[in-house]
């Protein structure tokens, strides 16, 4: 299977139905500058190159949105992910653009925007390990980023295992991507896109194989297991419906202009 195929089919299904930032706002608007809350590093979402220049396909969607179809000023201000809902809700930025994913739980504290893509929960394995199927993973160390669905694919997992797996929590996934090249977890359990990026770029680490969740809901399912089906938002606070619409119609207009494929094709395909 070609490795850039982990990161194929993702968007796909959301495409259909809605830069630069961070050295500071942009121009292009009037009123306040609009500050966005997101993890970094979050690769290919959020992620600093070399130089220091925030990068990604949520930066890019940002631009897309906010400076393009809005014509505002927009920053991003970089924030814990265990602590992001917490953070908007005491005023800390105007929403949060972080690859996350909607659901019930969050949609208690915070109001989503239509989706803007699709993603799945998998398994990331050394190549060269023990591990070959799910059940393999029974009593095993799973590594998973604190406050993420993938944290709590894993605990589901875990019920399913009747308590046999041990979780290890980070701060951030790339102390889970550590932990599993130094053979201090057995696996990753995280977004099937960064997990992609990741492997694309280690050629000793693939996707655990098997069907699973996209399979089970009829979707034409990735050539790996998948433990979740997920769709991402833009979350707001809960008195902020006005702003909320506007920026849906800006998702919905660069899906509708070819904008949104664009910036798809940039990080998920080829």
């Amino acid at each position: 299977m070609d490795r850039r195929s982990y990161l194929k089919g993702s968007g796909a299904a959301i495409a259909g139905m809605g830069l630069s930032g961070c050295l500071g706002s942009l121009t292009g608007g009037s009123g306040e500058t609009i500050t966005i809350g997101s993890d970094i590093p979050y690769k290919p979402f959020e992620y600093r190159e070399a130089d220091g220049t925030l990068v990604g396909f949520d930066v890019e969607i940002a631009e897309a949105v906010f400076g393009e179809e809005m014509g505002r000023d927009y920053e991003f201000k970089q924030t814990s992910f265990d602590g992001i809902i917490n953070s908007l809700n005491n005023g800390n930025f105007r929403l949060i653009m972080s690859a996350m994913t909607i659901n019930d739980e969050r949609a208690k504290e915070v109001d989503f925007s239509d989706p803007y893509f699709t993603a799945y929960q998998t398994v990331i394995v050394l190549k060269d390990g023990n591990i070959s199927s799910k059940e393999d993973l029974k009593g095993k160390n799973v590594g998973v980023q604190k406050g993420t669905t993938g944290e709590g694919a894993a605990e589901g997992l875990k019920e399913e295992f009747g308590g046999d797996l041990t979780l290890k929590s980070f701060d951030q996934i790339t102390g889970a991507f550590d932990a599993l090249l130094n053979n201090q977890v057995s696996a990753v359990i995280n977004d099937n896109t960064v997990n992609g990026e990741f492997a694309n770029q280690n050629d000793d680490v693939v996707f655990l194989e098997g069907e699973g969740a996209a399979s089970d809901a009829g979707q034409e399912a990735p050539p790996y297991l998948t433990l979740t089906v997920e769709n991402y938002g833009i979350a707001f606070r809960q008195d902020d419906d006005d702003f909320r619409k506007e920026v849906n119609d800006a998702i919905a207009a660069i899906k509708e202009n070819g904008t949104y494929d664009d910036i798809y094709s940039n990080y998920f395909q080829g």
